[in-house]
């Protein structure tokens, strides 16, 4: 069995607890990766000024993976690599994500833009990125510079409507999935969290067969694919839990620190 020298996780649903807590057994498990020689890392959905906060708890050293691993971010916040939606591509979201009558939240690099200040999830959203959105009127200054857009819905059955009618009117000009079932997430194509889990077992000469990913949500599925071993959350869907070889418990049960442990054990340490 391949020893594990790599572990990428999820941070919502996965790292965290449902009220954006990281626990003492959560931190303390990835304490003893590190101790252990086992790298750890981060890749998330939210954007880079949302992942600040976890950088010191968890010592991190190797660069974590925001806006679901489309850009690369060294523990410093400085930029190792980023991409961008196309200002075509990113338009015809905006039109889309009307039509399903979603709210329209698009990231840049450094900020947050909203046209609904009154939106369902805004106050969900700063307290999850620990940021305050900039308010506008107008998307259309912002669309070449769009790290991701997010469409906001309570309406779980139409935003899935609304995920397949994105992939379909997009192709291969951006990537459309799910990371919460009231967030559809818009964002470069070609990059995912799987490319970011290949670019961090590059980074450290080792296989990906080594590298064990955990994730609850659509969007860890790619990176379930590249790793040798991938881990779902208790709190996942059926569908993630399918295509997981482990799972664990819930994000408020422990899950993430009973899995580090468990690798642990698999490594012979502990």
């Amino acid at each position: 069995m391949t020893q594990i020298s790599l572990v990428v996780s999820d941070v919502d649903g996965t790292l965290l607890t449902k009220d954006k807590t990281l626990t003492d057994r959560a931190r303390g498990a990835v304490q003893r990766l590190h101790q252990a020689g086992i790298g750890f890392t981060i890749t998330s959905s939210r954007p880079a000024i949302g992942m600040r906060f976890l950088i010191e708890p968890l010592a991190l050293w190797l660069p974590v993976g925001p806006f679901n691993g489309s850009s690369i971010i060294d523990p410093d916040m400085r930029p190792v690599e980023q991409h961008l939606i196309s200002a075509s591509a990113a338009e015809r979201c905006l039109q889309i994500l009307r039509e399903f009558g979603a709210d329209i939240w698009l990231f840049t690099y450094d900020k947050w833009l909203i046209d609904n200040p009154n939106g369902k999830y805004v106050a969900h959203e700063e307290h999850t990125i620990r940021s305050t959105p900039t308010i506008v009127t107008d998307f259309s200054p912002y669309l070449a510079s769009a790290c991701k857009i997010v469409g906001a819905s309570a309406d779980a059955a139409g935003l899935e409507r609304c995920e397949k009618a994105m992939q379909e009117a997009l192709g291969s000009e951006a990537t459309a999935v799910r990371s919460q079932t009231y967030y559809l997430d818009i964002t470069p194509p070609g990059f995912n969290k799987g490319t970011f889990v290949q670019a961090m077992a590059k980074r450290l000469g080792i296989s990906t067969d080594a590298v064990a990913t955990i994730g609850d949500m659509q969007n860890d599925l790619a990176m379930f694919r590249v790793s040798g071993t991938s881990i779902a959350m208790g709190n996942a869907t059926d569908s993630v839990k399918d295509q997981a070889t482990h799972v664990t418990a819930s994000n408020e049960q422990d899950g993430f620190a009973e899995a580090m442990e468990m690798i642990l054990k698999r490594n012979g340490v502990g």
